[in-house]
C-alpha cells in the first residue's frame, strides 16, 4: 500500500517507520520542515524512543520513506491516511481542534476515492463522525462510504517503547459505517504485527469495536480509569499517612487477590494523557461526579507533597529546596503537565529558594522553564523527588550536603542511604 501519516511526532513517527518496515512506501507529513529533513536524512528529530533511529535509517534507506511538508499531496497518492496530529487542550479539557482542523482540511484537499481515513489521535465522543466526516467531505466533494472510508482507531502506545506496544496491545477500530470497519481491520492487519496473548479472551489483533464512538470511549475509559484508580489510591495514601500507616504493604495485601487492582499513588499524574483525557470525558460526560473528584483529587498532590515537606521542616522561607525531576516521569523527556510545575509554585508561595534536577535536562533547557538548576553535590536544605528517573534510585545524603529532610514522592530512594535524614514518603507515616 501506499499511505500517508499525518504528523510526525513521538507517536506518528514510529508507526510511519513501522509501516515502512512492512514493505508499504509510506509518506510522513509535517508542518515542521526541520523535521521533514531529518526524517529525509533518516535521523531522529527526537530521541529516547527505543530502536526508532535503526529503524528509521533502514527504512528510509530503502525508499520506503519519506517526508513532506505537503499534506494534500501526500494524500493524493495514498491508499490509506492515518491521523496523528495532536489535539491541544487547556486544563479543563476543552479541546482546541486547531491543528487538527487544518490537517483535517489538508487531507480533504488531496482526498481521492477509495482512499481510507483513520484518526489515531484521541478524541471526546462522537467527534469522528460529527466534525471530521463532515469537514472531509466538504472540502474533498466525495461521499463517506460510496466514495471514502472513515474510522478511528486510537493510539495506545507509550512514548519510548511504542514499537513494542505496537505489538501487545490489540489494535482498536471503529468505522462510521460497517464497510468503513472491514477496510479499518484489514488495513491494520496489514500494516502491523501482534504478540501472543493468552491472558485476552479472544486473540490479539485487530478489534472491531462496532463504531467510531465505541472506539472513541475505549480510549477515554481506559486512561480515566487509570486516573480514578490513582485518585483513589491517593486519598488512600493521605489517610494512611494521617493515621500510621503504611499504604504500600496495604496495597501489596489488597491486590493479592484477584479482584482488586489498586494503583500507587504519587505526588502527581502528568504527562499528554492521563491528566487531560478524564477532562476530554467529562467534557462529554459533566455529570461524571466520580471522574470529577479523582481528577481534583490527583491535581491537589504537588500541594499536598509540598505540606508534607513543611511539617517535617518548619518555616521553608529562605530554604534552599531542590525539586528533583522535570520530566512527568522517569525516563522520558518530556515535561507535559508534570508536577514539577505546581511543585515548585508551591513550594515558591512558602518563600523557598527552588532549584531544579533532571539527568535528562541541560541547564540551558531547565533555565528555560524560569528554573535555577540544581546540580548534586551543591549545598541544599531539603529535596522533593517528583520523577521516578532510575538514577535517583542510588542517591545518598552524600550526593545532597546540608540536606535536612527529602520528601520522596515516587518512592524511588533508599531509606539506609539518608541517615540522620527526615525522609518522608506518600502515603507512609
Amino acid at each position: 500500500m501506499n499511505i500517508t501519516v499525518v504528523a510526525l511526532g513521538k507517536i506518528g513517527l514510529p508507526l510511519a517507520v513501522q509501516f515502512a518496515s512492512l514493505g508499504h512506501e509510506v509518506i510522513g507529513a509535517d508542518v515542521n520542515a526541520a523535521t521533514v529533513d531529518l526524517v529525509n536524512a533518516g535521523i531522529e528529530p527526537f530521541p529516547g524512543e527505543a530502536h526508532l533511529a535503526e529503524k528509521l535509517a533502514d527504512v528510509v534507506s530503502r525508499g520506503l520513506l519519506k517526508a513532506t511538508t505537503d499534506t494534500a499531496a501526500a494524500v493524493a497518492v495514498s491508499d490509506a491516511v492515518v491521523v496523528v496530529v495532536p489535539l491541544f487542550v487547556d486544563a479543563e479539557g476543552i479541546p482546541d481542534f486547531g491543528w487538527m482542523d487544518a490537517a483535517t482540511a489538508d487531507i480533504a484537499r488531496g482526498l481521492k476515492p477509495g482512499t481510507l481515513v483513520s484518526f489515531e489521535t484521541t478524541l471526546p465522543v462522537g467527534t469522528t463522525r460529527s466534525r471530521f466526516l463532515p469537514m472531509l467531505e466538504a472540502g474533498s466533494g466525495l461521499a463517506c462510504g460510496p466514495d471514502f472510508s472513515l474510522v478511528f482507531s486510537p493510539e495506545r502506545v507509550f512514548t519510548g517503547r511504542v514499537f513494542a506496544d505496537l505489538r501487545k496491545y490489540p489494535k482498536l477500530v471503529g468505522g462510521v459505517d460497517v464497510e468503513s470497519a472491514k477496510r479499518g481491520v484489514s488495513f491494520y492487519e496489514a500494516v502491523l504485527e501482534f504478540d501472543d496473548r493468552p491472558d485476552l479472551d479472544r486473540p490479539n489483533g485487530v478489534w472491531d469495536l462496532g463504531s467510531a464512538e465505541a472506539s472513541e470511549l475505549a480510549k477515554l475509559a481506559e486512561t480515566t480509569y487509570r486516573d480514578v484508580n490513582i485518585g483513589l489510591a491517593n486519598q488512600f495514601a493521605r489517610f494512611a499517612a494521617d493515621n500510621g500507616i503504611d499504604i504500600y504493604q496495604v496495597i501489596a495485601a489488597s491486590n493479592s487477590q484477584p479482584y482488586s487492582h489498586i494503583h500507587l499513588p504519587g505526588i502527581a499524574v502528568g504527562g499528554h494523557c492521563i491528566p487531560i483525557y478524564p477532562r476530554m470525558y467529562l467534557w462529554n460526560d459533566p455529570s461524571a461526579t466520580v471522574v470529577r473528584a479523582a481528577r481534583e483529587a490527583n491535581a491537589a498532590m504537588p500541594e499536598y507533597a509540598v505540606g508534607v515537606l513543611e511539617g517535617a521542616y518548619g518555616d521553608l522561607a529562605g530554604a534552599r529546596v531542590a525539586v528533583l525531576g522535570a520530566a512527568y516521569r522517569g525516563g522520558v523527556k518530556e515535561t507535559a503537565f508534570s508536577g514539577v510545575f505546581p511543585t515548585v509554585e508551591a513550594l515558591r508561595a512558602r518563600g523557598a529558594e527552588v532549584f531544579v534536577h533532571d539527568p535528562m535536562y541541560t541547564d540551558v533547557e531547565l533555565a528555560g522553564y524560569g528554573w535555577a538548576p540544581y546540580h548534586l553535590g551543591e549545598q541544599v536544605d531539603a529535596v522533593v523527588v517528583q520523577a521516578d528517573h532510575v538514577e535517583y534510585r542510588a542517591l545518598s545524603a552524600d550526593d545532597l550536603p546540608g540536606l535536612r529532610v527529602i520528601v520522596d514522592g515516587r518512592r524511588v530512594t533508599d531509606a539506609s542511604q539518608f541517615p540522620g535524614v527526615t525522609r518522608r514518603v506518600l502515603g507512609t507515616a
